[in-house]
């Protein structure tokens, strides 16, 4: 039980100067110095008491409970004493005049005799309270023990996690691996769903290992479907069924729907489906519920568990024989895992010799565990003599039989500074297994003020400093860091560039730590089951997922429930939340619908989010929230404007707005809100709209991400009066200019941009629609850009000298229509030396790469791109010279090789009409081009381009026309250079492909290769009733899935292909116009003779869509069909025999 920092919080609001300077306890200055002595003779005993209470006496747990409960009164009382000094303050500056007649009805309180009244009485109680505690703190004879301090020096950490023992248990666990990977491809041919767990005691890495296993090539390789869910305790069918349609990337809906959904997401497909942490031994309907539904998939899927309990797994297959028991780990790897964490990045040799001496003995306290070896290295690497080591491990037990790993982890937990401990323990509200926003998590922390103040260093500063320290003793597992390549999608287009953040997870048993701590003080509801009601009566900080949580708390209002201090609403509020009228001691509140809200019955509000609401505007009020720190509005997409009294909240520092496309434009003397720090989306208004021009960002220390708009409204003057460039701290900048006929008038574009140069070492810059014919010389001075996107600058001409940009590893240009390339101007040879990303599309003029011949040197022009697009560039005709490099080829160290990207793995090349070269210049005879790691290729719309190059790692190939339906002209001889290699296949087969084509095709390939997927369009060559199409089928026999399409040759059942099929599971067949469905031997028969033997005996999916002349469908001894779908109605005659697991005609 932490309740030390909450006390220092009380106490600190104590001694506020604003209490002394508005006069707000006058008549009550005695009871006020009387509460800071009390409160000050409490915090000397303290940690004593907190101590005593980690030792379960159960005198010093309920005293601390008692001190805990008043510490919440006397923090709502000190907060309205506060609350009120700031509405004197606000007054004083005109808010009372500038909120209208009505003001007095806003405020909670505005009589000063009243308050005076209401306020010393209730002050008196909390004292009467408190001279009990302190009676008894006497009587328990605590002792006064310093609390510790607050570290002063930070351990210099980074966003990402270390990676050192995952990484030894890796290698620990490989042969566990090898067995698991070789039992699930063995079941490749199964039509049972294997159910495989993985049993283990918690903390010895089942999770870790089924992450190995999951995310091995060969199951990758192997299973058409991956997915992973976490369970945890709460096996809700309909909720596991949502998460698992949710992981494959579809819309998660209502429970009536979500089996349905699951059903639909696996069928006919080969899976793998990963249940983590099982808890559900119990209510064996449940599983086979599910079950029922993920019998639908195709053969050989799997699904793999990871679980405490052989109950579970018994459950789940029947029988515990075969379930994979996880043993523990060796100890000269536990040993290894703590001499990693607990040494860090120092050098071997730097080493303390008599700590390293006590490793061994530290491994056999950890239980062959790596969860305990990582937390108790992470503990040790904060003690620096042999003397603290012994007293960790002397202190209590670390492992034993009946708790297992949980004491070291409570013996890590009770090691932190009382702060951290809070911080911590707050995380018990979101549930198992739950992604936490890490930026959301600290703005929570500092709104219930968990963070410490320390002089001259803002809270989310220390709030992330705690964060890092927190994870770097293995309290945290960092999930995600969003990288700048994930905001671009070719195929969706393009998203917000705010979107770099970090999400992290609590492994299960940290998260039972966090839980026993805090108890019923913090709680996650994600279902609507009756047990819940007694969670409410305690929860202070309350975490909702379900649907329509208004019901559940309004059902609380009646019950008594606690004061609510955070309230995180993930599901959606649909009526009135008669809660937040009651109880006005809530500091954090997330809901998503705004105009619910009722400000004078939330004026303790530090924290609220509404993002992602359908509000149109504020409420006009919500200005008298003094204390609001951080109001996210992100994504409400109808959102109009701001209140013009938000100059008013001058406590607030983030105010995100991105997302909100209808603002029109910011609120006036936004200038005034001198603590803001984050501020992601300004909207320039016009003159006289009386709003707030760009000079009113000059005296705010913006960082993070921000995006200027409606920059047509801007002068010269006003750009440079934002003072972009004294913005040290921030990370991603955009300017949006409108497009439009009107605006296209405005000639100030150069002006402004020249007036908006931000700092140095700004990472991600994006410009749009800006009309200038050249851009500022600054931009080859952002020596910290890691990416670049110019959208639609129609005039550009000549782009700087981005080549000078070190660090620049993202690059995206769209829509300049007069750019002609992209290196212009001298003559000395230039290289982007760190790019991974390279985006060119609609530049209608583009046409080459570089302007002077000379700049292109004797190495690669891009050394590291991985990913190259290239899309509607109508003059393009090649890619860059080939230069000479040396890579490994097919296994050969130290080939040489000609490749102007050397390092390329996927590229796509679209709609360009008269690309017909692999390089800009012709090569040496005998000297190919080569892309030695190129993975994927698609290409479409490129009628020119005849031939494919040396790709010796292609996996992935695409040939179409594209959507300018010209005819392409690579052909199949061409492109059978790169099968060998493929995993799958997509090819408009060429129309000057003939049989003589095939014979050649099938001389080179000369073997069956292990293509399992392939779509053909435009394929008549392939149906010919000559024996070279044949042939070359019988190369294709291991296919796994077929789509044919657009083949006017297949008018007959291709009986003589499908018997060489003799792998395939799904077959579609689409836009055939002439099929008939008739076989050609027995043309107008309604039923095949019973004594023929069946065609794809593997058969499980068949799809006919759009053949309009199909008559006649034959199908006998498809032992694994499930359904057949999308028969037209052209069908007459249908015939089925020995196809026992067909479920489904439509």
């Amino acid at each position: 039980m932490v309740v030390g920092p909450l006390l220092s919080m009380v106490k600190e609001k104590a001694s506020s100067y604003l209490l002394d300077q508005y006069q707000v306890m006058e008549g009550m200055e005695e009871q006020h110095e009387v509460l800071k002595r009390k409160l000050l003779a409490i915090l000397d005993v303290i940690t004593d008491a907190e101590e005593q209470a980690a030792k379960h006496r159960e005198g010093a747990k309920a005293w601390l409970e008692a001190v805990r409960k008043v510490a919440y009164k006397a923090n709502d009382v000190l907060d309205e004493f506060k609350y009120e000094a700031l509405r004197r303050k606000a007054k004083a500056e005109g808010h009372y005049k500038a909120l209208g007649m009505d003001v007095i009805k806003l405020f909670p309180s505005h009589n000063r005799v009243v308050f005076r009244y209401k306020m010393a009485k209730r002050l008196c109680m909390i004292l009467r309270e408190i001279d009990v505690l302190v009676a008894e703190m006497n009587a328990f004879r605590f002792k006064f023990k310093p609390q510790p301090q607050m570290p002063m020096q930070w351990r210099q950490t980074d966003a990402c996690i270390p990676t050192e023992s995952v990484g030894i248990a890796s290698k620990s666990r490989a042969q566990e691996t090898k067995v698991l990977v070789d039992r699930l491809l063995a079941g490749a041919s199964s039509k049972d769903l294997m159910v495989l767990p993985i049993v283990g005691m918690g903390g010895l890495g089942k999770t870790t290992l089924a992450q190995l296993v999951y995310n091995d090539p060969e199951i990758q390789k192997h299973f058409e479907l991956r997915l992973w869910v976490c369970v945890s305790n709460d096996f809700d069918v309909d909720s596991l069924a949502n998460r698992i349609v949710k992981e494959n990337g579809c819309q998660a809906s209502g429970s009536s729907r979500a089996l349905h959904n699951l059903k639909k997401a696996v069928s006919w497909k080969r899976y793998l489906l990963v249940l983590d942490d099982v808890w559900n031994r119990d209510e064996p309907s449940k599983w086979e519920r599910l079950k029922s539904y993920l019998l639908h998939g195709g053969c050989g899927s799997s699904v793999l568990t990871t679980t405490r309990d052989e109950a579970v797994a018994k459950l789940m297959m029947g029988t515990t024989e075969g379930a994979y028991k996880l043993g523990s780990l060796d100890e000269e790897s536990i040993g290894k895992i703590i001499k990693a964490r607990a040494f860090g990045s120092k050098q071997e040799k730097e080493w303390p010799g008599e700590l390293v001496d006590m490793v061994g003995e530290v491994a056999q306290r950890c239980a062959g565990s790596p969860l305990a070896a990582t937390a108790l290295g992470s503990l040790l690497g904060t003690k620096t003599n042999k003397k603290e080591w012994e007293d960790v491990l002397n202190g209590r037990t670390i492992c034993d039989e009946e708790n297992g790993i949980l004491p070291v982890l409570e013996l890590s937990y009770h090691c932190l500074p009382s702060y951290m401990r809070q911080c911590f323990a707050f995380c018990a509200m979101f549930p198992k297994d739950y992604e936490i926003d890490v930026q959301m998590l600290i703005h929570l922390w500092v709104a219930n003020g968990f963070i410490p103040e320390q002089s001259g260093v803002c809270p989310e500063t220390i709030g992330e400093n705690t964060f890092n320290e927190l994870k770097s003793r293995s309290f945290f597992q960092v999930l995600k860091n969003v990288p700048f390549e994930k905001i671009y999608s070719y195929e969706e287009g393009y998203k917000d560039m705010s979107c770099s953040r970090i999400t992290c997870k609590i492994h299960h048993l940290m998260h039972d730590v966090a839980q026993s701590v805090v108890g019923k003080e913090c709680a996650a509801i994600a279902t609507h089951q009756s047990e819940r009601a007694d969670v409410l009566r305690s929860a202070r900080h309350l975490y909702l997922s379900i649907r329509r949580p208004e019901t559940l708390l309004n059902a609380s209002q009646e019950k008594g429930s606690p004061a609510f201090q955070t309230l995180i609403c993930d599901g959606y509020v649909q009526g009135d939340l008669k809660i937040l009228s009651k109880y006005n001691s809530i500091r954090a509140l997330k809901i998503d619908c705004g105009s619910i809200l009722r400000p004078k019955y939330l004026h303790h509000l530090r924290y609220l989010d509404l993002s992602r609401s359908g509000i149109r505007a504020l409420p006009k009020d919500i200005s008298i929230l003094y204390y609001l720190q951080t109001l996210n509005l992100s994504y409400c997409e109808w959102l109009e404007r701001l209140p013009k009294q938000l100059k008013y909240l001058t406590g607030l520092r983030h105010l995100y707005t991105h997302g909100c496309w209808e603002l029109k434009s910011m609120p006036p003397e936004l200038g005034r809100l001198t603590s803001l720090q984050a501020l992601t989306y300004f909207v320039a208004g016009a003159d006289d709209s009386g709003c707030s021009n760009l000079g009113e960002l000059q005296n705010l220390d913006l960082g993070g991400t921000l995006k200027l708009s409606k920059l047509e409204n801007v002068t010269g003057a006003d750009a440079q009066a934002a003072g972009l460039g004294n913005k040290k701290k921030l990370t991603e900048l955009e300017l949006f200019w409108t497009d439009s006929d009107q605006e296209a008038q405005n000639n100030n574009h150069k002006e402004v941009v020249e007036g908006l140069k931000p700092h140095d070492e700004l990472k991600a810059l994006r410009i749009n629609h800006c009309r200038s014919r050249t851009f500022p010389t600054w931009m080859n001075t952002l020596k910290g850009m890691v990416n670049l996107k110019l959208f639609h600058c129609k005039k550009l001409e000549e782009l700087p000298a981005l080549w000078e940009l070190p660090a620049l590893q993202i690059l995206s240009l769209e829509g300049l229509e007069s750019l002609h390339c992209l290196c212009s101007g001298g003559t000395t040879p230039v290289r982007f030396p760190k790019l991974k990303v390279l985006t060119l599309l609609d530049m209608a003029k583009f046409e080459a790469w570089w302007e002077t011949y000379g700049v292109q040197g004797e190495e690669p022009i891009f050394p590291e791109v991985e990913k190259l697009v290239i899309g509607r560039c109508k003059s393009l005709t090649a890619l860059p010279k080939a230069a000479s490099v040396i890579t490994e080829l097919s296994g050969r160290v130290d080939t040489k090789c000609r490749s102007a990207f050397p390092a390329l793995r996927k590229m796509t090349l679209g709609e360009l009409t008269v690309f017909e070269r692999w390089e800009a210049a012709e090569g040496t005879p005998g000297e190919e081009v080569t892309f030695p790691l190129l993975e994927y290729v698609e290409i479409y719309g490129c009628p020119k381009l005849t031939d494919l190059p040396e790709a010796p790692k292609l996996s992935e190939l695409s040939i179409t026309k594209g959507l300018g339906q010209q005819q392409q002209q690579i052909s199949l001889e061409a492109a059978s250079r790169c099968i060998p290699s493929l995993s799958r296949l997509d090819l408009e087969v060429s129309p000057d492909d003939t049989e003589t084509t095939l014979l050649h095709v099938k001389k080179k390939l000369n073997r069956t290769l292990a293509l399992p997927h392939m779509r053909l369009g435009w394929c008549d060559v392939f149906f010919s009733s000559r024996s070279s199409a044949l042939a070359l089928w019988t190369c294709f026999a291991h296919l796994v899935d077929l789509e044919i399409c657009d083949c006017d040759a297949l008018v007959y059942w291709p009986e003589n292909v499908f018997q060489v099929l003799v792998c395939l599971r799904n077959l579609v067949i689409s836009r055939c116009s002439k099929l008939t469905g008739r076989t050609q031997a027995s043309d107008e028969q309604s039923a095949p003779a019973p004594e023929r033997g069946g065609l794809l005996p593997c058969l499980e999916s068949l799809k006919i869509e759009e053949c309009e002349s199909l008559a006649s469908l034959h199908m006998w001894n498809c032992s694994g069909l499930s359904e057949v779908a999308n028969l037209p109605p052209s069908i007459k005659i249908l015939y089925i025999s020995n196809c026992g697991k067909l479920q489904s005609l439509s």
